[in-house]
C-alpha cells in the first residue's frame, strides 16, 4: 500500500531567518495523523538565512541526521565537536543521555538548505556521539547509496536503530527498483526533481509511506534526488 504525503500538505513555519517544512508534527505544528512513521519521528526541510541559525540547545534520546543540500552549516556541541558541513555531507548525532549543540549558517551570503531527520533510538540512555561523512555524487548516481545503518556497514554512518537509509540521484529517465523484506516498510522523500513510483507521480518535497509491498519501481522525470528509509513495521504507528 502506498500513502502519499504531498509537499504542500506539510506543516510550514516561516520565522524570517528560518523557513521550515514539517513532514510530521513538530513544535507549533500538530497533526494527529502525522506523528511519525515507524521509528521515524521528524523530517524537517529547513532553509536558514545567511549568518543565522540555532543557538546552543539540548537534545536527549534521539538519533539526529542532517542531510545537506546546499550551502554550509557550522556545528558545535558539548562533546567538543566543531565543523562546517556542506552539500553532500551527512551528519549523525546521537543525543542519548544528553547533548547540547548549535547550528548556524556558515555563509554570510548564501542560504543553507538541509533536511533534519530524527529517529527514535532502539533504547534510551545511549552514550552521546557524533559522526559526519561526505558522500560523493558519484556514489549516489543511479544507485542506492547506503548512508546510515544500524551497524555502519559499507562505509555508512552508524545509527542506534534498526533502519537503513539510502540516497540516490537519478539522471533523467533513469529507473531504479528496491526489494522490500518481510516485516519492513519504506518511507521515501523526494529531495528534488520528480519521479514516478509504482505509477504515482511525485515531485520535490513529496513523500510516500509504503507497506505490504514486495518491490517498488521508480523512474526519474527530470534529474531527481531521493532518500529511502527501510524501517521496521510497527503496527501502532500512524
Amino acid at each position: 500500500m502506498l500513502t502519499l504525503r504531498k509537499s504542500q500538505e506539510r506543516g510550514h513555519a516561516n520565522h524570517g531567518w528560518l523557513d521550515s517544512y514539517h513532514s510530521f508534527s513538530f513544535s507549533g505544528y500538530y497533526d494527529p495523523d502525522h506523528m511519525g512513521y515507524s521509528v521515524l519521528r521528524v523530517i524537517n526541510e529547513d532553509i536558514i538565512a545567511p549568518d543565522m541559525g540555532f543557538g546552543m540547545h539540548p537534545h536527549r534520546d534521539m538519533e539526529i541526521i542532517t542531510y545537506m543540500l546546499k550551502g554550509q552549516l557550522q556545528h558545535r556541541d558539548s562533546l567538543g565537536n566543531g565543523s562546517v558541513i556542506k552539500a553532500g555531507d551527512v551528519q549523525r548525532m546521537t543525543a542519548g543521555t544528553g547533548i547540547v549543540h548549535s547550528e548556524f549558517n556558515a555563509s554570510s551570503t548564501e542560504a543553507a538548505h538541509l533536511l533534519q531527520i530524527w529517529l527514535l533510538p532502539e533504547r534510551d540512555g545511549i552514550t552521546p556521539g557524533y559522526e559526519e561523512k561526505q558522500f560523493a555524487a558519484a556514489e549516489k548516481l543511479n544507485r542506492w547509496c547506503l548512508i546510515a545503518s544500524r551497524d555502519g556497514r559499507d562505509g555508512s554512518l552508524l545509527v542506534h536503530q534498526d533502519i537503513a537509509l539510502y540516497a540516490t540521484v537519478l539522471t533523467q529517465g533513469q529507473q531504479i527498483a528496491y526489494n522490500i523484506a518481510e516485516g519492513r516498510g519504506l518511507y521515501i522523500q523526494v529531495v528534488r526533481g520528480n519521479v514516478v513510483l509504482n505509477g504515482e507521480a511525485l515531485e520535490a518535497g513529496d513523500a510516500v509511506k509504503i507497506n505490504s509491498l514486495q518491490q517498488i519501481d521508480i523512474q526519474a522525470g527530470e534529474e531527481a534526488e531521493l532518500l529511502l528509509f527501510d524501517l521496521p513495521i510497527i503496527h501502532s504507528s500512524h
